[in-house]
């Protein structure tokens, strides 16, 4: 049986791929099923990509720790709308240019959640750095007495690493689902305001 996606069809798509996502400086992407162990393989290989760039230890870590807020975030979030239990359709991008490291994620969530998720985001972005810090020791203290909620405290995080407000949007699938995505850029020291 002949595939009907020939050779040559196949090296001309790697290439053009491989063009676009160094145009567009991607270090790192992924999609497709996210579970708890792939989460740390792709934590790994992006701590390598990171060691690679010779970064400074304090960025790295920024970078590291938004990033593995953003993957968990897909892989406990986007199971609502997945049919098979342990794994998550979703998408994680890491990218570099001139000033710092853009970090984008998405992930399919419930229409029914987006109305408290942009609450919940537009609240974090409201904030400054001391109000994002009163509003974590808050939702820190609310977290312990109920179990059941980690209360935003991943895009709480997300922010206060970073230094920068959350980018979202949501794409309305159909009735039920929609794929929302957030991004976050974590700006070096010498280039920050």
């Amino acid at each position: 049986m002949t595939s009907s996606y020939s050779t040559e069809k196949s090296i001309t798509f790697v290439h053009k791929l491989h063009k676009d996502l160094k145009s567009k400086r991607i270090m790192l992407a992924f999609e497709g099923g996210f579970t708890q162990n792939l989460t740390k393989n792709i934590l790994f290989l992006a701590e390598n990509r990171l060691t690679q760039t010779g970064e400074h230890i304090s960025v790295k870590k920024k970078v590291f720790n938004v990033m593995m807020e953003c993957l968990q975030n897909i892989s406990k979030h986007a199971g609502s709308t997945k049919p098979v239990e342990g794994t998550h359709d979703g998408i994680f991008i890491i990218g570099k240019d001139e000033t710092g490291y853009f970090l984008i994620s998405g992930n399919f969530i419930k229409n029914t959640e987006i109305t408290e998720l942009e609450r919940k985001i537009n609240e974090v972005n409201s904030l400054d750095r001391e109000g994002l810090r009163s509003l974590y020791l808050t939702k820190i203290q609310e977290t312990e007495l109920s179990e059941n909620s980690t209360a935003g405290l991943g895009l709480i995080d997300i922010a206060r690493k970073s230094g920068n407000k959350l980018k979202y949007d949501f794409f309305k699938i159909d009735d039920k689902k929609s794929f929302y995505t957030l991004t976050t850029y974590v700006i070096k020291p010498e280039l920050a305001e």
